[in-house]
């Protein structure tokens, strides 16, 4: 019997990477991807399709592990969509507006994205070692300027008063994260602050955000190819990952929580430039 492409060790470790890069603006994917081939999971045609599922279908953890530190706020809008919570149903409905915008793209490019800019596409990593240069590049542009305008974490609107404009403005910087290394929760939070928001608001509504986001994308490549994941990995290193995954996230946005209250995203741009330099030296070599 020939051994598995995945133990359960890589499984927990892909899963603790999920965990603390999904909701830090440094891109999951792409840690995702790079961890992949490091380990050599799904690098042969036949098997891609069902680790590059895997690495989605484990967000689940992450996901509920923000659902629960946000449950409070769901509640609001739990109340909201059934008419008893005016707050919560505004909130809703702008989180449900800046959805549409991914979710039309996602559909439509799909399966271009997969094809040319993930790990397997034609141009390898590089797509992935691109955007988490320009990424960075744009942290510090961003940063640069809030700090020149003398604004600190609180400066800005509060979650309550986004607009439905401002929620489809965030909703469409977005579709940017499409393209694997730019992370979703740098999308989204560049774009609350662009939209005037502060940067605690700007973080809480791309979490939020991505409960939606991530979690129609988790069903959507489950259904797809979870029979194709079953196959492959069993059922053990999938929990092992979804576990993984929630203990992870759930300490990774305690901290984020923390230390965006008193320092700027700055840090993270810096590392995602370094992580750009340190993996186009590796794959050159």
């Amino acid at each position: 019997m020939s051994a598995p492409e995945m133990t359960l060790i890589q499984a927990a470790i892909l899963g603790i990477v999920e965990g603390i890069t999904e909701y830090l603006p440094v891109s999951s994917t792409g840690h995702l991807l790079l961890t992949q081939k490091l380990m050599n999971i799904g690098q042969s045609a036949s098997t891609r399709n069902a680790s590059e599922a895997y690495a989605i279908c484990i967000q689940a953890g992450a996901i509920l592990a923000v659902a629960g530190l946000y449950f409070r706020r769901l509640r609001e809008v739990a109340e909201g969509l059934t008419g008893r919570n005016p707050a919560g149903l505004k909130l809703g409905t702008n989180m449900i507006l800046a959805f549409i915008p991914a979710a039309i793209m996602g559909l439509t490019l799909e399966k271009w994205i997969k094809h040319n800019l993930f790990g397997g596409g034609q141009w390898g990593l590089w797509p992935v070692v691109a955007a988490w240069f320009f990424g960075g590049i744009a942290i510090l542009l961003v940063e640069r300027h809030r700090r020149v305008a003398g604004k600190d974490s609180s400066s800005g609107l509060t979650i309550r008063e986004i607009t439905w404009k401002l929620a489809l403005l965030i909703g469409s910087m977005q579709v940017l994260a499409m393209w694997p290394g730019v992370s979703r929760s740098l999308a989204t939070i560049l774009g609350g602050l662009l939209a005037g928001l502060s940067l605690v608001a700007a973080v809480e509504f791309s979490f939020l955000l991505g409960l939606i986001t991530l979690g129609a994308a988790t069903a959507l490549d489950t259904v797809k190819y979870g029979g194709d994941i079953l196959a492959l990995y069993g059922w053990q290193t999938p929990l092992a990952g979804l576990v993984a995954a929630f203990v992870s996230a759930a300490l990774a946005v305690k901290w984020l929580v923390r230390y965006l209250q008193h320092h700027p995203l700055s840090c993270f741009g810096y590392y995602r430039i370094a992580l750009a330099l340190a993996t186009a030296i590796l794959l050159l070599r």
